[in-house]
């Protein structure tokens, strides 16, 4: 006569059966409780990028490094701020766009700019002109 195995006793489940539809673990895919993994995992992405650019950081400087979908209406924009030269992400820092995208700011940076007014661009000095002669008495002519 064959062995018959012996079956753990099974705790019991507080449905009757398993569900794929369960309710109460669905997460809402907007809510706002995912943020701060989002943003450790943006912090990880900025420093991947300045270790991959090393010195490329300042050649690039203003440049949008990647577009990406964070959901249908929300993008999400990684950049090198062209002022501070930081690897910056728009729902982080914010981005003051450029239209060229070769001057993007972020956020504090652009309201720095704004804060503090621009030096005044020293002029060169003017040359200094020759005196101009007043008309001069035609020469009259040599005797040899």
């Amino acid at each position: 006569m064959p062995r018959t195995s012996k079956k753990k006793a099974k705790p019991a489940s507080s449905g009757g059966g398993f569900n794929i539809f369960d309710e109460t673990d669905v997460a809402d895919p907007d809510g706002d409780e995912d943020l701060p993994k989002d943003e450790a995992g943006r912090q990880k992405i900025k420093q991947q990028y300045i270790d991959l650019l090393g010195i490329r950081i300042q050649k690039l400087k203003g440049r949008i490094l990647n577009r990406e979908r964070i959901n249908k209406t929300l993008e999400g924009i990684y950049f090198i701020c062209s002022r501070c030269m930081k690897v910056c992400h728009n729902l982080d820092e914010g981005l003051v766009e450029d239209r060229e995208n070769t001057n993007n700011l972020c956020v504090p940076c652009s309201q720095a700019a704004q804060l503090v007014p621009a030096a005044p661009v020293a002029k060169a000095p003017a040359r200094k002109k020759k005196p101009t002669t007043v008309a001069a008495k035609p020469k009259s002519p040599r005797k040899k």
